[in-house]
């Protein structure tokens, strides 16, 4: 059952709930704003924390009160923002994922909290509520589907976001609107990714497009194998070759009929399942492989959120959705292939499957003229060390104007993206066969980023592209030092960063 989140107005302090969620920045020794109002009915009981050294503001820190009936609800959670100037709308964002995350381990059941920031916090209201609703949603995010019990908790079934100041109100109430939908869609594609493989194929996610429209609106369009021969795909049936599983080239369009300017086209690596093929993966990171979906994952979601955002600028997902396994048929290394514009690559390894599926998917955007091109992809593990998993997703981009705007759809969604430079000699290094057009692989471990955004440039040289390499931020898994928003697994990365890019773009 998902949670309710709704704004509404008034003093938290008189929420009969069982956990209202109040904050404290870091060196604040008198509380003040709507934590004052609350310290003042517990005849300064957080004060009192205060200073004895037991509250302490530090960010992402969460103390709970037991009020004893001096105010209705039943517990008060207070979260840390650290220090006042570190203090950013994700901050706000991460705040509310881990004083939701508390409360529901306590056995709340509802909370109410305040909109971190929105006061001395000097956010705009409407931004932090947006915020604030995504952290509450992420933060609340598990995936029990196939436990045959679950834990006793009972889950959140509602969560108010409140402003005492009525002027704010609308603003709060637009922001938090958002802040769940985009969150939702975010949930939703990390549902996909942390689905079995066996469960989640081409052909389930090709289901799931259409669910999508059917319930939001669109138009999708599956271009099946037969139809990828006659179109000359062959670098991306290379990869599909040989599996059992029947490719999918997943077409979904959102407000196709505003034609009156060009589209925005978001493209999706979608392996369902990687074995590397022949250039098989070792064991032990074989089962992680169920999470190379992760950019097809974003992209459904993006366009979920394109419909539910009420989004008026045309825009299309392209997600060709394979797996990559060993057969008889499967692809080898030294094979040659032909993509559909005729490039032919030199399979160097059947392990660099990502950039042949995108290759063909890169070239089938170009027929719409678009106005932008962005493809995110679990490309690299090169990227992983690069950037360190949980840091930030490598983007590649020689359109100045489309950086900018992701980098500031980055600042604003919290998904950290980091750009890395695409030299010439990254392109010289995969054009280095000598019985093919390209290389699909530079055949160095220590060359692997760049030479395949290289790659991918070979195939979006007609409009403005930009290529988002995933793989360090689709799967945090237990253990890894960046904190995570709800459970552990697949983050849906790729989804906020689309969604406040289309916000800013339509």
């Amino acid at each position: 059952m998902a949670t309710e989140i709704t704004a509404s107005s008034g003093d938290i302090s008189n929420q009969e709930i069982d956990a209202i969620i109040v904050n404290l920045f870091e060196g604040v020794t008198a509380p003040a704003g709507a934590t004052g109002v609350v310290d003042s009915k517990l005849n300064g009981a957080i004060s009192e924390l205060i200073a004895g050294s037991d509250l302490s503001g530090k960010y992402l820190d969460v103390s709970a009160l037991y009020p004893r009936d001096q105010i209705p609800a039943r517990r008060v959670l207070i979260v840390g923002l650290g220090k006042q100037e570190k203090f950013t709308l994700d901050r706000a964002r991460r705040a509310a994922a881990a004083a939701i995350e508390k409360a529901h381990a306590l056995g709340a059941q509802s909370a109410a909290t305040i909109v971190h920031g929105a006061g001395i916090g000097g956010l705009d209201p409407e931004a932090a509520a947006r915020a604030v609703a995504e952290g509450t949603a992420l933060g609340l995010y598990t995936y029990d589907v196939h436990k045959s019990s679950t834990p006793e908790r009972k889950a959140m079934e509602q969560v108010r976001i409140v402003e005492f100041y009525e002027t704010k109100g609308a603003a709060v109430s637009r922001g938090v609107e958002q802040g769940a939908k985009i969150a939702e869609c975010a949930n939703f594609a990390r549902d996909l990714v942390n689905s079995p493989p066996n469960e989640c194929t081409p052909t389930y996610l090709a289901a799931k497009a259409e669910q999508i429209a059917a319930a939001f609106g669109g138009n999708v369009n599956i271009i099946e194998m037969p139809e990828m021969r006659e179109l000359g795909m062959g670098a991306l049936l290379s990869v599909t070759e040989g599996s059992d599983e029947p490719a999918k080239f997943i077409i979904f369009e959102h407000n196709p009929t505003a034609l009156e300017e060009a589209p925005i086209i978001f493209v999706g690596k979608a392996v369902t399942f990687d074995t590397g093929g022949y250039s098989l993966k070792p064991s032990q990171s074989m089962a992680e492989m169920k999470t190379d979906m992760g950019g097809g994952a974003a992209v459904l979601g993006a366009m979920r959120a394109a419909a539910t955002l009420n989004i008026q600028r045309r825009v299309i997902g392209i997600i060709p959705a394979v797996e990559n396994m060993v057969s008889g048929r499967a692809s080898r290394p030294s094979d040659v292939v032909k993509a559909s514009n005729g490039k032919t690559i030199e399979i160097i390894s059947t392990d660099a499957e990502g950039r042949m599926i995108l290759a063909d998917a890169l070239i089938y955007a170009a027929r719409y003229n678009p106005a932008a091109v962005i493809d995110l992809a679990t490309l690299t593990g090169a990227a992983m060390i690069a950037l360190g998993r949980g840091g930030a997703a490598a983007l590649f981009s020689t359109q100045d104007d489309l950086s900018a705007r992701l980098l500031q759809a980055s600042s604003q969604s919290g998904e950290r993206v980091w750009q890395l430079p695409l030299y010439e000699e990254y392109t010289e290094w995969m054009r280095r066969s000598e019985v093919a057009d390209l290389l699909n692989s530079p055949n160095d471990r220590y060359a692997g980023t760049g030479t395949s955004a290289a790659f991918l440039q070979e195939f979006a040289s007609e409009y403005p592209w930009a290529h988002l390499d995933i793989a360090p931020m689709a799967y945090l898994p237990k253990g890894t030092p960046v904190r995570r928003m709800g459970a552990a697994g697949a983050t849906g990365y790729g989804v906020r960063l689309l969604a406040y890019y289309l916000l800013g773009n339509s």
